[in-house]
C-alpha cells in the first residue's frame, strides 16, 4: 500500500475509535474530509437533478475524485451554493472543472496469468456448449481486471479509492472496487481458470488493509474503513495454498488472520451469553463503527430516517452500516418489523453465519499454523474452534427444525456483560443463513445428521425451480424471496457434497444444475452474468433494494466455474430451462 498521505490521521481514528461514544454508546471511525465534501456533491446532485433522474445512484457522487487541492474545490463549491439552489448546467460545469469521473481511478490491466484456454481446464465438463459458455465466462475476468490508477498512488488525497498495491478483479457495473467477502468467490472461480496469481494478488491487497486498519474493510474505499464484511480471508488462504503449495503466502498471511480473529473477538462484536445448562459461551455479531447516513447512500439513508426523532436516526444508521457489514444489505431478518427497514436491529442479533465463519477461521488458523510448525498457535485455536463448535451447538441449534437459529438479544438498547439465553430468542422464521453451518467440516462429517438437515432443507420452502431462495418473504428487498445469490448456492452445495452423504450429493448437484441453467439462460439473453437471480423463473436476474440490477458479475462468474468443476456437465444433459 502506498505511504499514507496524512501519517498522523490512522492513530488519530484508532484513538478516536475507542474513546468516542455516539448518543447509542458504539464507537466511531470518521471517514475522509474529502468522502465528507463529497457526500455534500451527492446530496446537491439529487436536489438538482430530482429523484426522477433515470439512474441515480447516490454511489457514483463519492467515487468522484478531485482536480485540484479540497480547500480550492470547496470554495468554489460554496460559491456555487451561494444562492441556494443550483441549476442543472451549473452543476454539470462545476463537476466538469473540478471532478474527476468515477471510473479514473482504476484502469483496465490484462491478468498477468490468463490464457485463453488453461490447461486441465473443467476436465468433468463433456458437453461441447457448456464447454463454449465456460470458456466465455472464464474470458469475464480479463473484463473485470483493473489495476489502481498511478494517479491514485501519486496523490491518494485526491480520491476516496484506496491505493491497493496489487491488481485486483472488480464485482462489476457499480461496483468498481474490490470488496471482501465477494473475493472468496472470485478467487474460487480464479483458481478455476488457473490464475493462481491473480488470486494472490487479491488476498495480499486484502492483507494489506488489515495491517492499516486492523480488518479488512467492506470495500476498497475511504468510505468504508469503519465496517467490515464476512470474514473469509483466512478461506481464501487455505483454498490457494491447497492448490499451490505457497508457504510463502501462509507465513505472510497468518499474523494478518490472528489480528482478523480479534477484531472479531473483542470489543463490539464480542457477545458472552449463558446457555440452558448455566455454561457461557463466547460468540460475535455485526457492528459497525458507525452511526451516521453512509456516504455511498447518504441521500437513501436520510430518507429512510426521515420521520425518525434524532436519537432514533442515530440508532438507525448504525444499524444500517452493521447490517452493510452482514453483506445482506438488506433483509427480513434483521428487522423487527419484517416490512419496515427502519426497525432494522442487526446489532441485537447474534447470526448463525457468521459464527460458522469464524468457526472455518479458527480451524482454518489451526491448519495454517500446522503447515509452518507454529505449534502455539495451532494449540491454541483448536481450543477455540472446539469451544465456538460447542457454541454453535448450545445457542442456534434447533432439533425441532434441524436447523441453525439465528439468536436476538433482548434488551437491545441495553449492554449486557452476560445475556441469558431463552428458547425464544431463537428466530424461527427460514432463511437460507439457517443452513450455512454446513459448509463447515465440523458439521457435515456427521452423515446422520446431515440427511436430516437436507430434509429440512428441501421441506423448507426455500429450494426453487432455479436455486435456493435467501427467505420466504418477498419484501421488495434483495437479500429476500425472490432472489437467490451465488455465495450462498455454493456453500450450502459444497457442505452437502463435502459430507460424504449420498443423499445430500444428489440434492447438491440438482442445486448446482439448476444455479447453472438458470445463469446459462439469462447470460443468453442478456450477453452477462448478474449479481443476482429470480429463483422462481429459470433465467431471469433478480431484483428489488436500494439500486438497479447489475452485471459483471465477479462472484457469479466464480461459482458457475466452481460448481462445473465439482460436478461437470454430461455430453446428453441439456444447459437450457427445463
Amino acid at each position: 500500500m502506498a505511504k499514507n498521505p496524512f501519517p498522523n490521521l490512522i492513530k488519530i481514528l484508532i484513538i478516536m475509535s475507542n474513546t468516542i461514544l455516539s448518543k447509542d454508546s458504539g464507537p466511531i471511525i470518521p471517514t475522509t474530509p474529502l468522502v465528507t465534501f463529497l457526500e455534500r456533491v451527492q446530496q446537491t446532485a439529487l436536489k438538482t437533478y430530482g429523484h426522477n433522474k433515470k439512474g441515480f445512484d447516490p454511489k457514483l457522487y463519492v467515487d468522484l475524485s478531485l482536480k485540484q487541492n479540497l480547500s480550492i474545490t470547496e470554495k468554489a463549491f460554496d460559491k456555487l451554493l451561494i444562492n441556494g439552489s443550483v441549476s442543472v448546467k451549473e452543476f454539470d460545469e462545476f463537476v466538469e472543472k473540478y471532478l474527476g469521473g468515477a471510473d479514473e481511478d482504476l484502469v483496465y490491466v490484462h491478468p498477468v496469468d490468463f490464457v485463453d484456454e488453461p490447461q486441465d481446464f473443467l476436465p468433468r465438463v463433456k458437453n461441447s456448449e457448456v464447454r463454449r459458455w465456460a470458456l466465455e465466462v472464464h474470458s469475464l475476468w480479463k473484463n473485470l481486471s483493473r489495476k489502481v490508477s498511478d494517479r491514485v498512488i501519486d496523490r491518494p488525497e485526491f480520491f476516496t479509492l484506496l491505493p491497493l498495491k496489487n491488481p485486483v478483479i472488480i464485482p462489476g457495473s457499480r461496483f468498481r472496487e474490490v470488496y471482501y467477502w465477494d473475493s472468496y468467490w472470485v478467487i474460487r472461480g480464479l483458481l478455476a481458470s488457473k490464475m493462481y496469481e491473480t488470486a494472490k494478488g487479491i488476498v495480499y491487497n486484502l492483507i494489506s488493509l488489515i495491517d492499516e486498519y486492523g480488518h479488512v474493510l467492506n470495500g476498497a474505499r475511504a468510505y468504508y474503513t469503519n465496517r467490515s464484511q464476512p470474514p473469509l480471508l483466512s478461506s481464501m488462504v487455505i483454498d490457494i495454498y491447497n492448490q499451490t503449495g505457497d508457504k510463502d503466502l501462509v507465513l505472510k498471511a497468518l499474523p494478518a488472520l490472528l489480528k482478523e480473529h480479534k477484531f472479531w473477538n473483542s470489543g463490539i462484536h464480542k457477545v458472552l451469553i449463558e446457555d440452558a445448562e448455566g455454561t457461557t459461551h463466547t460468540l460475535s455479531r455485526y457492528y459497525a463503527m458507525w452511526n451516521e447516513p453512509r456516504p455511498e447512500s447518504s441521500t437513501i439513508d436520510k430518507e429512510t430516517a426521515s420521520k425518525l426523532t434524532n436519537n432514533c436516526k442515530t440508532q438507525l444508521y448504525r444499524e444500517i452500516a452493521s447490517t452493510a457489514e452482514t453483506g445482506w444489505d438488506f433483509s427480513t431478518r434483521w428487522m423487527r418489523n419484517g416490512p419496515d427497514l427502519t426497525t432494522l436491529a442487526t446489532t441485537s442479533i447474534i447470526p448463525v453465519d457468521l459464527n460458522a465463519y469464524i468457526l472455518k477461521m479458527e480451524l482454518d488458523i489451526t491448519s495454517l499454523a500446522n503447515v509452518i510448525g507454529d505449534d502455539i498457535t495451532a494449540s491454541s485455536f483448536t481450543k477455540a474452534f472446539q469451544a465456538r463448535k460447542r457454541a454453535i451447538d448450545s445457542i442456534f441449534w434447533n432439533s425441532d427444525m434441524q436447523q441453525w437459529l439465528d439468536y436476538w438479544l433482548s434488551n437491545s438498547n441495553e449492554s449486557k456483560e452476560v445475556y441469558t439465553w431463552n428458547a425464544s430468542g431463537q428466530n424461527k422464521k427460514v432463511f437460507c443463513s439457517n443452513f450455512i453451518p454446513l459448509w463447515i467440516q465440523l458439521f457435515n462429517s456427521d452423515v446422520k445428521m446431515v440427511d436430516e438437515v437436507v430434509q429440512s432443507l428441501q421441506n423448507s420452502g426455500l429450494v426453487c425451480p432455479a436455486g435456493i431462495a435467501t427467505s420466504l418473504t418477498n419484501s421488495g428487498q434483495q437479500w429476500d424471496f425472490p432472489n437467490g445469490w451465488a455465495p450462498i448456492q455454493h456453500m450450502i452445495v459444497e457442505g452437502l457434497v463435502s459430507s460424504g452423504s449420498e443423499q445430500a450429493r444428489l440434492v447438491a448437484e440438482d442445486i448446482a444444475v439448476k444455479w447453472i441453467r438458470t445463469n446459462y439462460a439469462a447470460y443468453k439473453k442478456t450477453g452477462t452474468l448478474h449479481e443476482k437471480y429470480d429463483v422462481e423463473k429459470c433465467g431471469d436476474f433478480g431484483g428489488g433494494g436500494e439500486y438497479g440490477p447489475q452485471t459483471g458479475f465477479g462472484w457469479s462468474n466464480g461459482v458457475v466455474l466452481a460448481f462445473l468443476e465439482e460436478f461437470g456437465w454430461p455430453k446428453d444433459l441439456k444447459l437450457d430451462c427445463p
